[in-house]
């Protein structure tokens, strides 16, 4: 997720108690994003719906956290 904000990210990981919340966010993201490969894959049995569900969340997790990593970026001036 938001790859190109790698450096960012692990900027936020060395002070993980000040971004638990974005951590958090990033985590999920990734377990869902694993849910539905899975499921994509055949390996997870869920209807078209259930899928299609989960990549909502997962798109608004996304969402948040580029607003996390934005507002981060900015308040450190990276």
């Amino acid at each position: 997720m938001l790859h190109e904000y790698r450096d960012i990210i692990t900027h936020m990981k060395q002070n993980e108690a000040a971004n638990a919340h974005f951590l958090r966010i990033f985590d999920k993201h990734n377990a869902l994003d694993d849910q539905i490969t899975k499921a994509e894959n055949g390996d997870l049995p869920m209807t078209d719906l259930e899928i299609e569900k989960l990549k909502k969340e997962k798109l608004l997790l996304k969402d948040e956290a580029y607003s996390i990593l934005m507002q981060y970026k900015k308040e450190h001036k990276l």
